[in-house]
């Protein structure tokens, strides 16, 4: 026998006796039959004996205990509020809305009257100073001039670009 054997022997001793125990604890109930589940009286006095009860009762005690925090006051209904609100330049509600941005005022196109001989690049590098413009005047005017860049005719209105 070791030095710690007589612990050990002591220990298996109480296992035994602890084994014993539950064993007779085991029989005892199976000899009882069947009983229902444990039930626990929730605040209002009712038993539960589901689990999903029994968190239901204990989520209820837990919101009940929480302290209360101030919560903002419902908005009023639509129909309450008042017709319209012209914003002053110190109200919130102006400050939060950006300013439309202000379209310039339509400057005057320049028109150009076709002459005898004019092709649209003549025009685009007489008027625009580019002759590969004339793309850009013919989209311009595709109403006036029609489906053929080409056909245009002396008397015609183009809209010049700018």
């Amino acid at each position: 026998m070791g030095l710690f054997d007589f612990l050990k022997s002591d220990k298996d001793k109480k296992k035994e006796h602890e084994g014993e125990k539950a064993t007779e604890q085991v029989q005892q109930q199976a000899a009882a039959g069947p009983r229902p589940p444990a039930a626990m009286p929730d605040k209002t006095g009712t038993k539960y004996t589901d689990s999903a009860a029994a968190t239901k009762a204990a989520a209820e005690r837990m919101a009940a205990s929480a302290p209360r925090t101030p919560t903002a006051a419902p908005a009023p209904p639509p129909a309450a509020r008042p017709a319209s609100h012209t914003p002053t330049p110190a109200s919130a509600a102006h400050k939060a809305v950006p300013a439309a941005p202000m379209k310039p005022a339509p400057k005057a196109q320049r028109t150009y009257t076709v002459r005898p001989g004019d092709s649209l690049s003549a025009i685009a590098r007489r008027e625009l100073g580019n002759e590969g413009r004339w793309r850009e005047l013919y989209a311009m005017n595709k109403g006036v001039v029609g489906s053929n860049p080409d056909m245009i005719h002396p008397g015609m209105k183009l809209t010049l670009p700018s």
